[in-house]
């Protein structure tokens, strides 16, 4: 023990004969380090997030969505083109799922229109829904309340306003009781509800798109029927597009989980018929999304990883180089102390000491800078926030709100990978040293 002290010792001098040379090798495995803890942390916290996103959704949930189907296959229709979910599919399946299986199937209907309060006007999104809407889309009431039963039996025009919309129209007044207008009903609503913000969803691979909760105004079901109908008209410039459409979604919730597969099977066998032509309708399981999303996360660490590794790898190469120079330059003393009784393993001792202490220099402080990574990329995200809000605002949301969460097996894991490629880099110049001829390296000028 003794000996190795002496010899660390000893090595860590060298090291500091030349502190330059040692700080750029040393800089090599803080890199590698630090980019294997940064790389997983980043990744591991856009998996939470995705994983939140998709859990928000709910392991029991089944999602039947309408699809807009291609202009090539509705190329033969004249006139609105009629697509996706209708409402007597909706009532089958309530009417043929078993009691002991549905816990809860909702109905939602969605177009895009203008709302006003005054002057003030907001563009956003018109929701048909039923009370339940809220529970499963984890909404929070505000103030007042969100639609009720009453609301959808009698039709009325009441609605219910997100907290972006209600801030906008509403700047100095309390909603409750106010009416807004929308101009293509020709009709008021009166405002029974605010909802706390929602944070916005991201598209789920290719399979969810992204909902924007900020801007939605919710009223009955029923209402926007009567009020809005099948058909919806788009005018543009000299034309104008028409589409039939019922509903936008159906939204299942099953008693147990592991009834989800069976009952998804269920719906797109009973859809299949009516709608293989246009494809226009298409079911999501969320507890298949998070399985996959497990997959992908491992897939992801593991990609990142091998990055990162390519780092350490770079930085043991460093290491090498540093050390075959070292060996070289140091000739004369190891003539010296081979000539004074040193045995060729005191030499590769002392040279293997030097690329460990290097290693782990490197490692520890590649392990610090690893730490401060949410710090730093909360920092500079405020400082791009200060400077450019637009490129924030443009960027997908879990890439905005990302928060990188430390892998506690990173930190092992890396410290123990830039220590091997410390001794498996250093090995050959230490061999490399302790196989020189005494009178040789005696005689090196």
């Amino acid at each position: 023990m003794i000996l190795w002290l002496r010899t660390f010792q000893l090595g860590v001098k060298s090291l500091l004969l030349h502190p330059m040379r040692s700080l750029l090798t040393v800089l090599g495995i803080f890199i590698g380090v630090a980019s294997v803890i940064w790389l997983l942390a980043i990744s591991e916290g856009i998996s939470i997030q995705a994983r939140k996103q998709i859990e928000d959704l709910g392991a029991d949930t089944i999602i039947v969505r309408s699809i807009k189907p291609s202009a090539e296959k509705t190329a033969d229709i004249r006139g609105p083109v009629p697509y996706g979910l209708r409402r007597e599919e909706f009532d089958t399946l309530q009417e043929t799922l078993p009691k002991d299986v549905l816990k809860s199937i909702l109905p939602i209907r969605e177009i895009r229109r203008q709302f006003r309060y005054s002057d003030r006007l907001v563009d956003g999104r018109l929701v048909g829904c039923t009370p339940e809407y809220a529970e499963v889309t984890r909404l929070i009431v505000n103030q007042g309340h969100f639609i009720s039963e009453a609301d959808v039996q009698n039709k009325q025009n009441h609605c219910v306003l997100a907290a972006r919309v209600a801030e906008r129209l509403f700047p100095y007044e309390d909603p409750i009781g106010r009416t807004i207008y929308i101009a293509e009903h020709k009709d008021f609503y009166q405002i029974v509800g605010v909802l706390q913000h929602r944070n916005p969803t991201a598209a789920i691979g290719g399979s969810l798109d992204s909902q924007d909760f900020s801007n939605d105004v919710y009223i009955p079901i029923s209402t926007m029927r009567q009020l809005v109908g099948d058909v919806v008209v788009t005018r543009g410039s000299g034309s104008f597009e028409g589409e039939i459409l019922e509903l936008n979604q159906i939204t299942l919730r099953v008693n147990q989980v592991n009834q989800v597969r069976n009952t998804a099977a269920y719906i797109d066998a009973m859809l299949e018929k009516a709608h293989s032509d246009l494809e226009d309708v298409a079911t999501v399981v969320p507890l298949e999304l998070l399985e996959q999303a497990e997959t992908t996360r491992i897939m992801f660490m593991v990609f990142m990883g091998l990055i990162a590794a390519i780092s350490l790898l770079v930085g043991g190469i460093g290491i090498m180089n540093i050390m075959l120079a070292t060996v070289t330059e140091r000739t004369r003393e190891i003539g010296i102390r081979r000539a004074l009784g040193a045995k060729r393993n005191d030499i590769t001792r002392q040279f293997l000491v030097e690329t460990i202490a290097l290693s782990v220099v490197g490692g520890a402080t590649g392990i610090a800078a690893g730490y401060l990574c949410p710090v730093v990329i909360d920092q500079v995200r405020s400082m791009i926030a200060q400077f450019n809000p637009e490129m924030i605002e443009n960027l997908p949301a879990v890439i905005r709100d990302v928060q990188p969460k430390i892998v506690p097996l990173s930190i092992p894991l890396a410290f123990g990978i830039s220590l091997i490629i410390g001794v498996l880099f250093g090995i050959y110049p230490a061999i490399r040293a302790a196989q020189m001829d005494p009178i040789e390296a005696l005689r090196h000028e």
